[in-house]
């Protein structure tokens, strides 16, 4: 297919993203994880495409108290943290408020996974391929975090596919990944949605419809 920018929406991107990774490798029994909400409808592309099997990885970043855009850490789905030493050394927060902001996003990480999964039982990531993908990226920290995080859970190769990012959070997850496939590369990015025509917010609802979808049809046949 021809590649538009800025992507038309975020299953046109998903679709061109999908035709980019068939000439990578081979991804029999890959697992697609997309970091809902916006990475969904292009994770859904991507799993359709490749025939592959779709779930999510939710991750929420654990902000310093005081300053939520400083990011101490993140947690995961599939019980991951990860915290980040140095910054932890250098505001020298307390436990208390460590454990504090660790309990309020776990409690959303929990709503949030209930929201879209509801009792279906985690994917299988052990000693597999995984393909993490979201609809742009711009500082990358999720990302980072979503990388760390199934990396903790023994996946074999992590793959980070998105159609656009920034040059320097590229640079930085090739250094945590195993490959990073990414359409666009802009030195002006901005605004993740000034390179799609529709950027309108994913809600929840389409989330869950789309991953019912996945989850009831199976993988699409060869």
């Amino acid at each position: 297919m021809t590649l538009t920018i800025p992507f038309p929406d975020r299953a046109q991107a998903g679709a061109a993203l999908a035709e980019r990774l068939a000439q990578e490798v081979d991804w029999t029994d890959a697992l697609v994880l997309a970091l809902p909400r916006g990475g969904v409808p292009v994770a859904f592309e991507v799993a359709q495409r490749l025939r592959l099997a779709l779930d999510i990885l939710v991750v929420r970043k654990l902000g310093v108290p005081g300053n939520r855009e400083l990011a101490m850490g993140a947690i995961a789905s599939g019980g991951v943290r990860v915290m980040n030493e140095d910054i932890l050394q250098y505001i020298q927060i307390s436990k208390a408020e460590i454990d504090g902001t660790l309990a309020q996003e776990t409690h959303e990480l929990q709503r949030r996974e209930l929201a879209y999964r509801g009792e279906r039982p985690w994917p299988l990531i052990d000693g597999r391929k995984v393909i993490l993908v979201d609809d742009g990226l711009a500082t990358g920290a999720t990302m980072r975090a979503a990388v760390q995080a199934v990396h903790q859970l023994g996946a074999g190769a992590v793959t980070v596919a998105v159609p656009v990012a920034a040059p320097d959070s590229i640079a930085q997850l090739e250094r945590l990944a195993d490959r990073v496939v990414c359409l666009h590369v802009p030195h002006d990015l901005y605004a993740i949605g000034r390179w799609y025509e529709n950027f309108d917010q994913t809600a929840d609802r389409q989330v869950v419809a789309l991953l019912q979808r996945a989850w009831s049809e199976g993988v699409p046949p060869a």
